[in-house]
């Protein structure tokens, strides 16, 4: 049943056609809808629609030269968007699509050049999400989307967040529940001449090579191709350090000592710390799942710092790596120490 939230941004339910359908009817009016994914919420808008996708921008304070993903129906919509498909990126959405893979392919001439950012490729997926699917297929078109939060914030994994970032900001949001994987979608470079993940996900480097071969490992020196690409991001208001097993109780401790800590890590505290201390899953997927939401919860504590103990390596933890040291370098702590180094 559709609500109404603050008197004018409209909620939806994720399993009720009617409201799907008039989730569309915003889309092609040229309105703004957040909807779940299997990642995170999206924020999206007309894909075709240069005037929709800037409202995107607006909306999440985000720089118009940062490219947005195209979410499409199905792979066989891949030449509406993109041009010299290689024979790779059919067999990878053969095996991942729908899901939480997003493919670079040079753009076809005249589409999406907001959602592109300007740039001459565009970024596609097929999400993995059943109410995400239902509003491409109600809708009949490409749907622009980053994260459903204002920019370089931490990513939204249930609609709360979404209302908490956004509200007053767009016309509606799909309430889906919680997305079941919890971090961005891998994002795989495939329109130069050597394969390259530009940001890490769920779909892992060895996941990619046993359907293509060997990727790519050389960091790109060019400008933004890819959301999420700052150094910067992902991040909470409270200011956020990394710190490695071993020497987080003490950390902890030591810090306690001059204001409230928030701790994150995956084991009970092994002395006694007099601080909020919050456990997160050992198992990578589930740790995807819950930490942003758990990034979220520590940051409305209103603490003096957050603490989060730095995951296992492993390619199963790399995205999870990748968002803490991007929220870490975004933080108010990051924050303090350019400046002081700056003065």
């Amino acid at each position: 049943m559709t609500t109404r939230v603050g008197g004018t941004m409209r909620r939806f339910v994720g399993d009720e056609p009617a409201d799907i359908a008039r989730a569309a009817d915003i889309l092609r009016a040229g309105g703004l809808v957040a909807f779940p994914t299997e990642t995170v919420y999206g924020l999206g808008a007309d894909a075709a629609n240069d005037a929709a996708v800037a409202r995107i921008f607006a909306a999440k304070g985000r720089p118009a030269d940062h490219p947005l993903i195209v979410h499409i129906a199905s792979a066989a919509e891949l030449p509406q968007w993109a041009r010299d498909i290689p024979e790779t990126a059919w067999a990878l959405a053969a095996r991942f699509w729908p899901g939480p893979l997003t493919l670079i392919l040079k753009r076809a001439s005249g589409v999406a050049v907001a959602a592109s950012g300007g740039l001459d490729t565009i970024g596609l997926r097929v999400p993995g999400h059943p109410v995400a699917l239902a509003l491409l297929e109600s809708f009949g078109g490409g749907i622009a989307a980053p994260s459903a939060n204002q920019f370089g914030r931490v990513s939204p994994t249930c609609v709360d967040h979404v209302l908490s970032e956004l509200e007053g900001r767009i016309d509606a949001v799909i309430d889906g529940g919680a997305c079941s994987v919890g971090l961005e979608s891998t994002i795989l470079d495939l329109s130069g001449p050597h394969p390259r993940v530009l940001r890490p996900g769920a779909v892992t480097p060895p996941m990619l090579e046993a359907i293509m071969g060997k990727l790519d490992e050389t960091l790109s020196t060019e400008a933004p191709k890819v959301p999420g690409s700052l150094e910067a991001h992902y991040a909470p208001a409270t200011p956020l350090r990394l710190v490695p097993p071993q020497a987080l109780d003490a950390e902890a401790v030591r810090l306690a000592a001059a204001g409230t800590v928030v701790v994150l890590a995956r084991h009970a505290p092994q002395s006694n710390v007099s601080c909020r201390w919050m456990r997160l899953p050992a198992e990578a997927a589930a740790y995807g799942h819950d930490l942003y939401a758990r990034l979220r919860e520590a940051d409305a504590l209103g603490s003096a710092c957050i603490l989060i103990e730095i995951p296992p390596d492993g390619a199963e933890w790399t995205a999870a790596n990748d968002r803490l040291q991007r929220a870490a370098a975004g933080s108010g702590w990051a924050k303090s120490a350019r400046v002081e180094a700056q003065s």
